[in-house]
């Protein structure tokens, strides 16, 4: 199975690197809601939080037109042909991370792809295959 996973939990200095390269591969601009990445606070209220798709498939049982699957490598992939932008998968989301952006006909969420780890000055996520 792929999936993002954060490797180094107490290294995030919420820079928001990842939060910036995922909203701008996907939506080619800067908008933290946009990302399929965030950026939380722990429940010490200080230290950040990297929040990441699991691929648990909550999203995928709560889709009403089965447009979430799941693809050979494990990854939850959302067919915009499929999708009506019913908003279900979002609020099935246990983890807050797929977006419905403002007058986009469709969902997303993280497919894995590494760009938010890449682009991570303090290698605190890595995509793993388990």
């Amino acid at each position: 199975m792929k999936r993002l996973n954060v490797a180094k939990k107490d290294a995030c200095m919420a820079c928001k690197e990842c939060v910036i390269a995922c909203s701008e591969a996907f939506y080619k601009e800067f908008d933290e809601d946009l990302s399929c990445i965030r950026i939380d606070v722990k429940k010490d209220g200080v230290t950040p939080k990297p929040v990441v798709c699991v691929q648990c498939g909550k999203c995928a049982a709560a889709c009403p037109e089965g447009a979430i699957t799941q693809n050979a490598k494990g990854v939850y992939m959302i067919n915009k042909k499929k999708c009506i932008g019913c908003g279900k998968c979002v609020e099935a989301c246990p983890f807050g991370v797929i977006v419905k952006a403002e007058g986009k006909e469709y969902a997303s969420k993280c497919i894995a792809c590494g760009i938010c780890a890449k682009a991570c000055p303090m290698e605190v996520l890595e995509v793993k295959e388990a």
